[in-house]
């Protein structure tokens, strides 16, 4: 275990504190929806964007790969399956459709279909 300056007392005072913030937080949003009528549509329609915005974050890094040596490359196997995926998400709109819909269309493509 590495050596640091602080007693112990210390960094278990950082970890209750970090807790305790970690817990606020979670607590304040959960506390202001459940005293507010009506969520203002301005948030409404902001949240509307939060399934695509965590797919698109999850997704993106998985299709491109950035390595200091060859800089920015498209696997070809996950760009096609990416591709049938963004039609399916375009077609149905359906979060669980794309998922399952592309999962297949790498595992054909890895799998199936000759190299």
């Amino acid at each position: 275990m590495a050596q640091t300056t602080y007693g112990p007392a210390s960094v278990w005072a950082v970890i209750v504190a970090v807790g305790v913030c970690t817990f606020g937080i979670r607590l304040s949003f959960i506390y202001l929806f459940g005293h507010v009528d009506a969520v203002p549509p301005r948030v409404t329609q902001a949240l509307r964007y939060v399934p695509a915005a965590v797919l698109a974050a999850l997704v993106v890094p998985a299709i491109v790969s950035i390595e200091p040596s060859l800089g920015e490359t498209l696997t070809a196997d996950r760009f096609l399956a990416g591709v049938v995926a963004a039609l399916v998400a375009w077609y149905t709109e359906d979060v669980t459709a794309t998922i399952l819909v592309g999962l297949a269309a790498l595992w054909v493509i890895r799998f199936v279909v000759p190299v």
